[in-house]
């Protein structure tokens, strides 16, 4: 039911957008979208991508398993490209777990390796949006002193569960304390592991930011960029929604934040259909990895030389010495 209700969600969401507001910022945000920003989202994609990917070696190297860096890139654009247009919005982070467990033998550990990566760029993003909510002027900055105490107490208790020893239990909640703390402490909180994870991470968040204040300038929206970076962090909580093939939530969360500051629900909707265009053209190489792939797989195999027809058999002489 769940596995229905979240793209149902993202539907109804949708639809909810369009019954309030119509077509026209849809129809909008696809006329503006021009070759600078595309552009732009390419190149600001390809760094986040490589960023992204880098933080996902190091988790699973710090996790046991091997990962090159350039595989680590051609699969991170294949997941980005299969979220964006399959429902749900995490195929492609699975597809990626499970592709990388199948290579190093042990499916288990990559898809924890994913899960991992994943978890400690989102903890990384809400840490910076508090701490920019907290000092700039946004639709929600009465409620960031809650946020921000629910914040360290979530990140000292992962931190303290990353210290955690095994105390030799053998029941199942104790097997699972002892590979998450394990988890943590190897693939998060080692002293090579986390200033890159914290870094990559960064980088990834500024990046997505100026995607989305580049969509937002294109759809027409003239407000300072000072004003506009809390709503872009705020605008991306809710992109981490599940979705339908990326659509739903992000227009959503975008139509409410807009309204919220004042500039107009409709704005809101037409910068999230940019943003939409944009990050869609910035993981096409995605589906050049997937037709690469799919490609050497269907290569026929190479030819086998045939075998004898037939194995003559010396026979041996009447009362020869065996």
């Amino acid at each position: 039911m769940w596995a229905w209700a979240r793209p149902a969600g993202a539907a109804l969401t949708l639809a909810v957008v369009v019954w309030r507001l119509g077509a026209g910022p849809f129809l909008d945000g696809v006329r503006a979208v021009d070759g600078r920003a595309l552009a732009a989202a390419a190149a600001l994609g390809l760094l986040t991508t490589l960023c992204c990917a880098w933080r996902w070696t190091v988790v699973a190297r710090g996790l046991g398993v091997r990962l090159s860096l350039p595989a680590a890139v051609a699969a991170y654009y294949r997941s980005l490209f299969l979220n964006l247009t399959l429902p749900g919005g995490v195929v492609g982070d699975v597809h990626r777990g499970v592709s990388h467990g199948r290579n190093v033998e042990d499916v288990g550990r990559g898809l924890r390796a994913v899960a991992w990566e994943r978890t400690a760029g989102q903890v990384v993003q809400v840490v910076i949006t508090v701490a920019a909510l907290l000092a700039l002027p946004s639709p929600v900055r009465s409620w960031m002193p809650l946020a921000a105490i629910a914040l360290v107490a979530t990140v000292f208790g992962l931190a303290l569960a990353g210290r955690m020893r095994p105390r030799g239990g053998r029941s199942r909640w104790a097997r699972l304390q002892e590979a998450v703390a394990g988890d943590i402490r190897d693939g998060l909180l080692t002293r090579r592991a986390l200033p890159a994870i914290v870094l990559t991470s960064a980088v990834v968040v500024i990046g997505h930011a100026l995607t989305f204040l580049i969509a937002a300038r294109t759809a027409g929206t003239s407000a300072p960029a000072s004003r506009m970076l809390p709503l872009a962090l705020l605008a991306m909580m809710g992109m981490a929604l599940p979705g339908v093939a990326g659509w739903g939530p992000r227009e959503g969360a975008m139509a409410w934040v807009f309204g919220a500051a004042g500039l107009g629900a409709g704005q809101g909707v037409a910068t999230a259909v940019v943003y939409g265009v944009m990050v869609l053209v910035a993981s096409l190489p995605g589906a050049v990895v997937l037709v690469a792939v799919w490609l050497r797989r269907a290569r026929p195999a190479g030819r086998h030389e045939p075998l004898p027809a037939r194995i003559r058999v010396a026979r041996r002489p009447e009362g020869a010495d065996v």
